[in-house]
């Protein structure tokens, strides 16, 4: 196990990432088709081919970095939430900007919004996301979705979770990490000196 060195500049986080992904990408993703890495993969490509922004693309790469910060098949046979969504934001916070951070935060908390406030949301969900859907809380209620319509970033932690939903397709061809790369390290750097170099959650980069 491993954590991002505190003192990492912009490259050096991005290449962390890479060796991250280049060493657990294979794992295999909660009894979908596609791996972890492909899954990540093809969420940032269909941001990028909806024309959206560095931040958004980013955000749809990293949007389940979270996992890496526990050994996450295990705890989902044990039907435990391992709150990957709030892992990944503390690894990134103190690297990349607030909207990417508050996606990757809210991506699991917009599933839970979008079957709230949306009835036929549920239906597009895989037999997976169905499963995990309980464990992070099931729908919201009333008041959660009202607290949840106050983040500044609404629209697009949403449009994240759209393409987390869509990015399941076994086969589907995508550019590797090293095109998305660029993005990343355009981002990475861009935030507050007051967070960077606080120490997050430990991810897992051994193979298992």
């Amino acid at each position: 196990m491993s954590t991002p060195p505190p003192d990492l500049d912009a490259d050096g986080i991005v290449d962390f990432i890479g060796v991250i992904l280049l060493r657990r990408g294979g794992d295999s993703y909660l009894g979908e088709d596609v791996t972890m890495l492909e899954h990540m993969l093809q969420a940032a490509t269909l941001a990028e081919e909806e024309g959206a922004d560095d931040e958004l693309v980013a955000a749809a790469l990293l949007h389940d970095i979270g996992h890496y910060t526990g050994e996450f098949p295990e705890e989902l046979a044990l039907e435990v939430n391992n709150h990957h969504d709030d892992g990944g934001a503390a690894v990134l916070a103190p690297y990349f900007p607030d909207r990417v951070v508050a996606c990757v935060r809210g991506h699991v908390d917009a599933k839970r919004y979008l079957c709230a406030v949306d009835s036929t949301y549920f239906n597009k969900l895989s037999i997976a996301s169905v499963r995990t859907l309980e464990l992070q809380g099931g729908l919201m209620t009333a008041s959660e979705v009202r607290e949840f319509e106050k983040s500044p970033y609404l629209e697009d932690i949403v449009r994240v979770r759209r393409w987390d939903e869509g990015a399941k397709v076994a086969g589907r061809k995508t550019p590797d990490f090293k095109h998305f790369s660029a993005v990343l390290r355009r981002l990475a750097g861009k935030t507050g000196p007051q967070t960077h170099g606080r120490a997050g959650p430990e991810i897992h980069s051994a193979t298992t």
